[in-house]
């Protein structure tokens, strides 16, 4: 076993999360976006929430990408999220629906008759 994994291995994810299952009042999808703020404080946060900060100020990125990132399971990293939502670190948003974008006849329409009047 390399080192790398063996370090890894130490700390297991219900040390990582105290010991809860699941983020306190937040839900998320695997491509729900999570964006940083830049400017709230890192003291005070444990080591895998102050990496997730460092990450997510580079840009929006969704969950999944964040647990790839870290390197750790969906699940904890969704308890972080959840205790980051709640003390203002971060803000998340959930893509748009594909059955909420508009139609692309309805666009191509506007569009011709805003190119007509001008």
């Amino acid at each position: 076993m390399t080192p790398a994994r063996r370090e890894r291995g130490l700390v297991r994810p219900y040390v990582v999360t105290d010991g809860r299952a699941y983020p306190t009042r937040n839900t998320f999808d695997l491509v729900t976006l999570v964006m940083a703020h830049t400017d709230r404080p890192l003291a005070g946060l444990s080591p895998e929430k102050r990496r997730l900060m460092e990450l997510c100020l580079g840009g929006a990125l969704s969950v999944a990408e964040v647990s790839g990132y870290l390197q750790l399971p969906v699940s904890v990293t969704k308890v972080l999220l959840g205790d980051l939502v709640d003390s203002g670190h971060i803000t998340t948003r959930s893509p748009i629906p594909t059955a909420d974008l508009p139609d692309i006849q309805l666009l191509q329409e506007v569009l011709d008759g805003l190119r007509a009047r001008l």
